[in-house]
């Protein structure tokens, strides 16, 4: 997969919210990256960054640019056009 077509995932270890959405784009074979922001400082930045100095995750960058902060699973399927 093309690098710049790739779903990005900023996520910790701990947050059930990263692992549940980490489980519906899984559970359909849809490819992203993941980056633990406690071992990315710029990962980290990115997500303070995009989220008004607050640390959200996950923190979700789609190719087309736009970005869910902790969706449902409803609105990650959306988005990535699956049904649930």
């Amino acid at each position: 997969m093309n690098e710049e077509k790739k779903i990005v995932m900023y996520t910790t270890n701990w947050c059930s919210d990263c692992h549940r959405a980490k489980y519906v784009l899984n559970e359909y074979g849809i490819e992203y990256e993941n980056i633990d922001v406690e071992a990315d400082p710029k990962g980290l930045a990115f997500v303070k960054e995009v989220n008004n100095g607050n640390r959200v995750v996950p923190t979700i960058v789609f190719p087309d640019g736009s970005i869910l902060v902790e969706p449902t699973n409803r609105a990650l399927a959306e988005k990535v056009g699956i049904e649930l």
